[in-house]
């Protein structure tokens, strides 16, 4: 008999659950509260409660090779970085090739999750969900995938700005920002140098008065822009993984904020933080050091009170007349259709091996897709996890013992505080390719280094020195793809295509040239030599050695 699987959420991650719900032979049925995929991505005027809310200009922080799934890329044409619109065609063109959106019940809200009475012995579970029109439903499902997000929740800490409630402005956070044009000439403050509040800035300094943006911390930028014009993310490679985990760690900051303040010097503009630069999530912007340039933002320190229409910094500088202030301060997780014994929450942590199984749950039937933070993009991983996960519900692969998943709880927990600035954001962080590495061991999928470069070498040096992008989890194992290894091969063609818009025809050096010029030279010096002490007669009278250098040179 065919194991149902209940999928919670139809944004990127719910999409990636029902398609590897398929190819191990499970039957998905997706609950989605709206009437539409896409989950943060996709864009709406007006908020909606519970729900991942974005402003109209999104663009993602992550190329398209190194974000898609790794057995469907990106149309070539589309640009290297896209806009929201165009990621929402692209999962749209997903589950349209892979007959995805006929197992989701769109405008189908879940109220509760439960194990049954039996869950020892079966693992099932007690979904009960709620239709457009109130109607509930009880069912029951063998296994449960969870890909609900964690921008659904915002976190607006209110409490920590005395005077808050005499401000006479606006105030509202992030999620509700859809465009700028009704703040043009204001004055406005946005608090938080994460991605959102840099790209808040940026956006609303083109029209504002003033815009200050007030950080606590200060923060590295990083550009999308790399080396020779790529993106970034493209030299995500296990070259760089590996001389990474060689070479101490604050050597390796010290390396790579170097190259930083290359760029622009962050002290200079009043960002540098007091962390180094991998102790913190790193803000991704590439128009942020313009603005500030151009005095369109200028950079705060912490708010210390509101008070009327005035904003007081904690160095003691005001503001007066302050129109706005967008509270830019992240989101909280949580799970509220969960027993809290099952998943439990505090402070933006969860108890859950490797970032997905519960596990001190009798049976492994649940599991929680998506909820990391990594330095790249979100797709990749809910989709490595969703194949793990699969494969666990079907049997095929084995969860270690309770202790055993507990200890790299632990373990993670540790490394994680050692590492990062203590913050709600930094407790569900991921390395890209070590995750990726570690869950595709685990499901058969890892891409063995030397046996590919043995048999294949071409592929195995692409796999070794170019990006770490999907596809390489394609080559081997459960879900092998045949069209991976040429993925590989062309992914550097689908980088250049969408710039390739005008004949750029570069004059080329006329060959003929180039042996009578280096005659010509090669004449040249050697005349100088032979007449090196007629120099101060030279310096009077050059043509009688012009004469003699035009023996030296070949005839005409």
């Amino acid at each position: 008999m065919t194991r149902r699987v209940a999928v919670i959420g139809g944004g990127s991650s719910g999409l990636a659950c029902i398609k590897c719900c398929l190819d191990e032979g499970l039957e998905p049925v997706c609950f989605e509260s709206s009437n539409d995929i896409g989950g943060l991505w996709r864009f709406k005027e007006n908020p909606e409660p519970d729900r991942a809310s974005i402003y109209h200009s999104v663009i993602i922080n992550t190329s398209k090779e190194m974000m898609c799934f790794s057995d469907f890329p990106i149309p070539a044409h589309y640009p290297n970085y896209m806009h929201n619109s165009l990621i929402m065609d692209y999962f749209r063109m997903f589950g349209d090739h892979f007959q995805l959106t006929k197992h989701i019940r769109f405008n189908t809200k879940v109220l509760q999750v439960k194990q049954r009475s039996d869950f020892s012995r079966s693992g099932q579970w007690d979904v009960e969900t709620e239709g457009k029109d109130g109607e509930k439903e009880k069912h029951i499902f063998d296994a449960v995938m969870i890909c609900i997000g964690h921008h659904c929740h915002p976190n607006l800490p209110l409490h920590d700005f005395p005077g808050i409630d005499t401000f006479k402005g606006e105030f509202f956070h992030s999620r509700d920002y859809k465009t700028p044009e009704e703040w043009r000439n204001k004055k406005v403050v946005v608090i938080g140098i994460g991605n959102s509040g840099g790209d808040l800035a940026v956006e609303l300094s083109r029209v504002t008065k003033q815009l200050y943006l007030s950080t606590r911390r200060g923060s590295w930028i990083l550009n999308r822009v790399g080396h020779n014009g790529l993106p970034l993310d493209m030299f995500f490679n296990r070259q760089l993984k590996a001389v990474q985990s060689v070479l101490p760690f604050n050597l390796l900051c010290g390396l790579a904020e170097s190259q930083l303040n290359r760029r622009f010097d962050h002290t200079l503009y009043n960002l540098k933080p007091k962390h180094r630069l991998f102790s913190q999530h790193p803000t991704v912007n590439d128009e942020l050091p313009n603005r500030i340039l151009s005095g369109t933002v200028q950079v705060k320190p912490n708010i210390r009170r509101f008070q009327g229409s005035s904003v007081e910094f904690d160095d003691g500088s005001v503001v007066e007349d302050v129109d706005l202030v967008v509270f830019a301060t992240g989101y909280r997780f949580s799970f509220p259709f969960l027993a809290s014994q099952v998943v439990s929450v505090s402070e933006n942590k969860a108890s859950l091996y490797k970032y997905v199984f519960p596990p001190e749950l009798d049976r492994p039937t649940l599991a929680i897709i998506g909820l990391v933070q990594p330095l790249g993009a979100i797709m990749p991983i809910s989709e490595m996890q969703a194949r793990w996960a699969t494969r666990v519900f079907k049997g095929c692969i084995k969860l270690p013992s309770v202790a055993s998943m507990l200890k790299d709880v632990q373990c993670k927990q540790e490394t994680m505080a050692k590492r990062y600035v203590s913050s709600q954001r930094h407790t569900i962080q991921v390395d890209y390719i070590t995750y990726m590495d570690e869950i595709a061991e685990l499901v058969g999928v890892r891409p063995s280094l030397l046996r590919l470069l043995l048999t294949d070498p071409r592929l195995g040096l692409n796999v070794m020195l170019g990006p770490c992008t999907p596809y390489q989890y394609r080559l081997r194992g459960p879900g092998k793809w045949a069209g991976a290894r040429q993925a590989i091969f062309t992914q550097w063609e689908r980088v250049a295509q969408p710039m390739q818009t005008r004949p750029c025809d570069d004059p080329k050096p006329q060959r003929w040239l180039k042996w009578p010029l280096i005659l010509a030279a090669a004449a040249v010096g050697s005349a100088a030599y032979l007449n090196r002490n007629n120099l101060p007669a030279f310096l009077q009278d050059p043509t009688a050695l012009f004469d003699k250098i035009k023996g030296y040179l070949p005839a005409q």
